[in-house]
């Protein structure tokens, strides 16, 4: 049984194509007039042009034909002439065939002049199409007869061709081809249907009666196809295949949107299933549902894909049913059919370069492999060269890549399809304008970065500073320096910045030499300058990572108002850790100085010694030690007096 909701189903179906169908037939109304408008355009450029060419080459044609009347008339003549004469006057008679030789010499070197003529147009100049009943090209026509030039002749006999289409009694036997004067006549009836002149079979290399009967044959199959084309039989016939591929269609349509829905329905019922999202290590690209929308709309755009490829291929089905729109079948194919068959052409006439392109990548590849094997050695050690250093292997590699990338884009740019046009020329020149103004700041880093890697400041893992930063260089690249300091801050330092400022590497010459650290402490005129050596000696020699060779020493640096200023020196070969180092010598010199009794207290300390407890922590002092008290003097009325 045939249920309401398939035949429902099937009306939507229907509804949905017809609708397609005049979307589309509008569509390619629309590019139709716009294509027609353009290559009437076009036409009129060229048919001016085409014009001048027959023109010109009918004023020649003209002189050579009136030289060929002139001498019919001579010939007829001496015909006469030679018919008149008796039979014993040889002497004459020879003198007018010899004068009538002349002239058949001359026609024939007239007619080779002719056909030079038109051997010289032929790929130049444009004839004009009798056009045939359904808009089809019969056979063209391209030299003037009489009063009519190529193109009225060719508008007079496609006018007549569809008069014979309108005669139900026309027979092919009704054609005939009758010998006049100049010309091979081609009658139906008592109407000349086409006059074959001389220059038409000369256009066409071939004999009058020859071509006569070419131009009989093509007219006559022209109507006969006609008449049985348009017959009543005919046009039911056509008409009930049309409605047989609308309704094949329409079938076509309803099953396919069915089984995309039914698919669709699959895909929903595989959420959390098997459709369970995609994931690249630990990164969700798509969860369970995303997945599931994601192919949904995968599944809506092919299902319309194939909805509308087959109302295209159906399209032209239908035009080529009918004779009067079979031009738009071959129409809408070549819509597809051309643009890919010059792609095809194109990707064939352009292979050699591409195969010469691929050479050169393969060739320039193969050069930066042996390049990047000597800078790997070099960077091991494995390769030494005298006053190269290893670690200028990695920056020279990527110079030397990026100039051969840039020489390989130079040989590989003559190749590149449309390199020579103008529109490509001015892209590269708009490029290469940005890239040269819009870089400059960057151009000065990498410039600044490039000596910076050949003058060898710092490398990777140095402690540094550079201007008030201070910490270990953790990055060099061809824009920006960065420093990671103490506090574990990272800090991007532009290279130019870099060499606009002093530069202090404490690590450099650490390994072999040490770095010497230095801490001031200032002390009051009543201890020793020799005590107070030994102190800070002690201190420097308790701690950890101070080397004991060399021995720490202490310089005086200045002898203040109120204090000496004692500088302790040490030497360290672990420069990345002066903060802890620095730290435990300021803790010892503490300790140092309360085990010997030293009190710290200058530079900014004041203190009433007068009843008041030592500075120095009490487990350092004696269980004998009492503070001192205070003193105090009293002075009657009378002593004051």
């Amino acid at each position: 049984m045939f249920s309401y909701k398939k035949y429902s189903a099937i009306l939507i179906a229907m509804k949905s194509l017809v609708f397609s169908f005049l979307l589309f037939l509008l569509t390619l109304n629309t590019t139709a007039q716009e294509t027609v408008k353009q290559k009437d355009t076009t036409t009129v450029k060229n048919d001016s042009v085409n014009t001048a060419i027959i023109k010109n080459f009918n004023q020649k044609i003209a002189i050579i034909e009136s030289q060929r009347v002139s001498d019919s008339i001579k010939k007829a003549t001496l015909e006469a002439q030679i018919l008149s004469l008796k039979t014993t006057d040889n002497l004459k008679k020879d003198e007018l065939q010899k004068q009538l030789q002349e002239l058949y010499s001359k026609e024939n070197k007239r007619l080779e002049q002719k056909k030079a003529q038109i051997d010289l147009l032929r790929l130049t100049a444009k004839g004009y199409p009798v056009m045939g009943f359904f808009n089809d090209t019969l056979f063209t026509i391209y030299s003037k007869l009489g009063s009519f030039s190529a193109k009225d002749r060719a508008d007079a006999i496609s006018s007549r061709i569809k008069k014979l289409g309108n005669d139900y009694g026309f027979k092919s036997d009704s054609l005939k081809v009758i010998e006049a004067e100049t010309t091979e006549d081609l009658m139906y009836k008592e109407s000349i249907v086409i006059s074959i002149s001389e220059n038409d079979i000369l256009w066409n290399n071939t004999t009058k009666k020859d071509l006569a009967a070419k131009y009989k044959k093509i007219i006559s199959d022209a109507v006969t196809t006609y008449k049985q084309e348009t017959d009543i039989a005919t046009l039911a016939q056509e008409i009930g295949l049309a409605l047989l591929v609308l309704v094949i269609m329409g079938v076509l349509i309803f099953y396919l949107r069915k089984f995309f829905n039914w698919i669709a329905i699959k895909i929903q019922n595989e959420e959390n299933k098997r459709i369970k999202g995609i994931k690249i290590r630990n990164f969700t690209l798509f969860d369970a549902k995303q997945q599931v929308n994601a192919l949904l709309n995968v599944n809506t755009v092919l299902k319309w894909i194939f909805i509308l490829l087959m109302v295209y291929i159906a399209l032209p089905i239908l035009f080529g049913i009918f004779p009067w729109t079979k031009d738009f079948a071959g129409t809408l194919f070549g819509y597809i059919l051309n643009p890919l068959k010059k792609i095809a052409i194109g990707f064939w006439n352009y292979l050699p370069n591409l195969i010469t392109i691929l050479v050169i990548i393969f060739v320039f590849r193969y050069v930066l492999k042996a390049i990047k094997f000597l800078k790997n050695e070099i960077h091991t050690g494995n390769l030494e060269i005298p006053g190269f250093y290893a670690d200028w292997a990695n920056p020279t590699y990527q110079i030397i890549r990026v100039i051969v990338f840039a020489f390989m884009v130079i040989v590989i740019f003559p190749y590149l399809p449309g390199s020579d046009s103008p529109v490509f020329q001015g892209v590269s020149v708009f490029l290469g304008f940005l890239f040269t103004f819009g870089s400059a700041g960057s151009l000065s880093n990498i410039i600044a970065g490039l000596i910076l890697t050949y003058m060898r400041l710092f490398k990777i893992g140095d402690r540094v500073k550079i201007g008030e930063v201070v910490g270990d260089v953790i990055e060099k690249s061809l824009l920006v320096t960065r420093i990671r300091t103490i506090k574990n801050e990272i800090i991007s330092i532009p290279n130019s910045t870099v060499m606009g400022s002093h530069t202090i590497n404490y690590s450099s010459d650490a390994p072999e030499k040490g770095l010497i650290i230095h801490s001031t402490v200032t002390i009051g005129y009543d201890v020793p300058w020799k005590l107070m050596h030994d102190v800070l000696i002690e201190a420097a020699s308790k701690t950890p990572l101070v080397l004991p060779d060399p021995k720490p020493f202490v310089l005086q640096t200045s002898l203040d108002d109120f204090y000496v200023s004692y500088e302790i020196n040490a030497y360290v070969k672990e420069p990345n850790k002066q903060a802890i180092i620095y730290s435990n010598l300021h803790q010892n010199i503490q300790d140092v100085c309360n085990e010997k009794g030293i009190e710290i207290m200058s530079p900014h300390y004041r203190a009433a010694r007068d009843g008041n407890t030592s500075t120095i922590p009490a487990s350092y002092l004696g269980k004998e030690y009492k503070a001192p008290s205070f003193n105090v003097n009293f002075k009657n009325q009378a002593e004051k007096e």
